[in-house]
């Protein structure tokens, strides 16, 4: 238990430079939407993308089945609220912020404390 509690974090704190080096979480190249677009063109967006689909990725996996579907559910309407923002760069940042918020008391009130182990 005390292992994956040490791979979770340092997988968390690793977000921030794995974003560096990385691209959008989804491929640029297919960017259809003007909010898939604008984040491929703006940097801080871009790593904000990665860093969210780290933590997302981390939480899916971690959570135990019902909490999963939930998470899945929840995903999906935050891409849809996401991608309401069109290209203004201020919504999707705040929603960037919010979703990443989320995923992040996830982590540390029901992961880190609870664990599906």
């Amino acid at each position: 238990m005390k292992k994956l509690r040490i791979v979770l974090l340092s997988s968390l704190f690793c977000i921030n430079g794995l974003s560096l080096a990385h691209a959008a979480s989804f491929s640029c190249d297919k960017a259809k939407t003007s909010t898939e677009k604008t984040i491929c063109q703006n940097r801080s967006l871009n790593d904000a993308d990665v860093k969210m689909a780290t933590t997302y990725n981390i939480v899916v996996h971690a959570l135990p089945m019902g909490g999963r579907d939930a998470e899945k559910g929840a995903q999906y309407q935050w891409l849809k609220q996401r991608d309401s923002c069109r290209a203004n760069v201020s919504c999707i940042t705040q929603r960037y912020t919010e979703r990443q918020k989320h995923l992040d008391d996830i982590v540390q009130n029901r992961i880190l404390t609870q664990g599906p182990f």
